[in-house]
């Protein structure tokens, strides 16, 4: 199996915590190698402090296939939205979209000790 390259878009309570967990667990499979956060949040600041890739929406999708999976973890239907509407646009059919609910579940894998804030109503995909 080939490392997984992952990007995440919304660094507040959930992404934050999200990408520290992620980190806190290296992985050989699994590299965190972009994220795209307006605000001046903690997850922006470790991220930068990590070496990844801070970057605005578009400039993610620009990097076409190798992101493999992308988590949306702003909460907000519109970023999904425009997410799922720029990856068609650029005909990228490689990279996913994954929503709260997956990065639920991952963390539910990962760090069973500590629950993933819950912030976010419900957004489906």
């Amino acid at each position: 199996m080939s490392k997984q390259s992952i990007a995440i878009v919304g660094l507040g309570r959930v992404g934050s915590v999200f990408l520290a967990e992620l980190l806190r667990r290296p992985n050989k499979d699994i590299e965190v190698i972009a994220v795209a956060e307006n605000g001046d949040t903690s997850g922006k600041i470790l991220a930068k402090a990590q070496g990844i890739a801070v970057l605005d929406t578009d400039a993610l999708i620009a990097m076409g296939e190798k992101i493999d999976i992308l988590f949306d973890l702003t909460g907000v239907p519109a970023v999904r939205k425009d997410l799922r509407e720029k990856l068609m646009a650029a005909d990228n059919r490689h990279t996913i979209i994954a929503t709260e609910t997956i990065a639920k579940l991952i963390w539910s894998l990962i760090a069973s000790d500590v629950a993933l804030p819950s912030v976010h109503g419900k957004s489906g995909y």
